[in-house]
């Protein structure tokens, strides 16, 4: 599946996630009645206004409503356009694309059967999408919001692999870990693949 359809397939499940608490229904209905902001919320529904400002974010981020500078306040609104897909919308996947899904989980797993034994990698896969897969495996050992000396990310990729060199170089190269003065931390987003030499190209495929 490509990464906009991945990216669209996220943001759907952002406004199910959104919805899965009552609270936040309620202040869709309080909001659908007339723009209002947090403090007006709050009052009307007894809540402190830390907790309503919590769900008017998640429902912000799910882009089911919109905040506007009024003053001293965030005055939110509905985004209707978002509010009027049908359930069968936002539910609907072309069966091409599940198809594509399962396909790419299917080859995921098999190069990870493949080159994994027991949680040792065997050797590094010269294909630049093998790579992209054990080092997203293997960046699941690491932490968000985490930074790791040299001295530590060498500790912990030497139980997957000896040639650590590699690995970090790896990591770095897709876009999986980020580094500034010896310094490393995990990122979400991976980057664009790796050029034919960045990793280890001498193992059989």
């Amino acid at each position: 599946m490509s990464e906009q359809v991945d990216k669209n397939l996220a943001e759907r499940a952002k406004v199910f996630r959104a919805l899965g608490h009552p609270m936040r229904l309620i202040l869709l209905n309080l909001i659908r009645e007339k723009p209002r902001h947090g403090q007006e919320l709050a009052a009307i529904l007894s809540l402190n206004p830390a907790t309503v400002s919590h769900h008017l974010a998640a429902l912000s981020n799910a882009g089911m409503v919109v905040s506007t500078k009024d003053q001293y306040y965030q005055i939110f609104s509905l985004v209707k356009e978002n509010l009027a897909k049908t359930l069968d919308e936002m539910i609907y996947i072309p069966s091409a694309q599940m198809m594509d899904s399962v396909k790419e989980d299917a080859y995921k797993k098999k190069v990870l059967r493949t080159f994994f034994h027991n949680n040792i990698l065997l050797a590094i896969p010269a294909q630049r999408k093998k790579q992209q897969i054990i080092l997203e495996e293997i960046a699941n050992a690491f932490e968000f919001n985490r930074k790791y000396s040299e001295k530590e990310v060498n500790h912990i990729l030497v139980d997957f692999y000896e040639d650590v060199a590699s690995l970090r170089r790896g990591l770095i190269d897709f876009g999986l870990m980020e580094r500034s003065q010896g310094v490393y931390w995990r990122i979400k987003k991976p980057s664009d693949p790796l050029p034919e030499s960045s990793l280890l190209t001498n193992k059989e495929d």
